[in-house]
């Protein structure tokens, strides 16, 4: 059975876009399209937060989401289409009711030399966020 998830997101400033998330079966990878509108021009790292809290913006989302505990090692429109592994839509690992965060800059991919860097990539503060749900 084919699941689907969407992610609307928003910050307090010009970015915002919606993700889509598909899986074919439990152990199938995750495949993500959609477009982010708003933002600077350069690269960004977007990752998947821990919690589905928005109530204090994307801060409260939480630290990135890491059940392995694995440090890192991804013009004003950004489209993706990008297939993943890692994250899944169903079982103990699932990134459903989650937040998904877009930062200010690129993730250094834990290669900054700082404690840091392994943690959050270096990727700087949070320009728009949104939980990602259930979608039909």
């Amino acid at each position: 059975m084919v699941m689907k998830a969407v992610c609307v997101l928003k910050g307090a400033g010009e970015a915002s876009g919606t993700v889509f998330f598909e899986q074919e079966n439990d152990s199938a990878p995750v495949t993500l399209t959609g477009e982010i509108k708003g933002l600077t021009p350069g690269e960004h790292g977007f990752h998947v937060h821990a919690f589905g809290d928005n109530t204090n913006g994307c801060i409260s989302a939480g630290p990135h989401f890491n059940p392995h505990n694995k440090t890192h090692a991804a013009d004003n429109v950004a489209k993706l289409k990008i297939t993943d592994k890692m994250i899944t839509l169903a079982g103990q690992y699932s990134i459903i009711g989650r937040t998904m965060v877009i930062h200010e800059k690129a993730d250094d991919l834990g290669k900054g030399g700082n404690d840091e860097s392994l943690k959050t990539g270096n990727a700087g503060g949070r320009l728009a966020c949104g939980v990602i749900g259930i979608a039909q």
